[in-house]
C-alpha cells in the first residue's frame, strides 16, 4: 500500500533530479510544463511526474525536469478517488490478471482476509 506523502518533502526521492539537473523538485511543487500548469506528483528517475491542471489527477506524465519546466511554489496535489487509486494499483501488476474484472475479485477476497500475501 502506498503511503500518503507530503507537499514539499522529498523522503529521498528526487535526489537525482536535483543533484544532476540543480531543480528546486519535490512532491506538490507547482511548475509549468511547457506553459500548463501543474503540479509534480511522482518521482520517475530521471523525469518528473506531473499532473497537469487540465488532467483528471490519476494522469500523470513523464517530463524531463531542465526541459520546458518552469518551478513555482509549493501547491496541494489533487486527491485521487477511491476507483482512481484502485485501477492505478491494477496498473502496476496487471499482468498477473486476466482483467481488471479479476484483479477486483483478487482484492475483495483480499480484503476479507481470505487470501494472504
Amino acid at each position: 500500500m502506498e503511503t500518503e506523502e507530503r507537499a514539499g518533502e522529498t523522503n529521498g526521492k528526487f535526489e537525482y533530479v536535483a543533484k544532476n539537473y540543480g531543480v528546486p523538485a519535490c512532491f506538490g511543487r507547482r511548475v509549468t510544463a511547457y506553459g500548463k500548469p501543474g503540479t509534480i506528483v511522482e518521482d520517475r528517475g530521471h523525469h518528473i511526474g506531473i499532473n497537469l491542471d487540465s488532467d483528471k489527477p490519476n494522469d500523470v506524465e513523464s517530463y524531463h525536469p531542465a526541459d520546458g519546466i518552469v518551478y513555482l511554489g509549493m501547491g496541494t496535489p489533487r486527491k485521487q478517488t477511491r476507483s482512481q487509486k484502485r485501477y492505478k494499483e491494477y496498473l502496476k501488476i496487471a499482468d498477473c490478471f486476466e482483467d481488471f474484472k479479476d484483479f477486483l475479485r483478487y482484492s475483495e477476497l483480499k480484503r476479507k482476509g481470505l487470501i494472504l500475501e
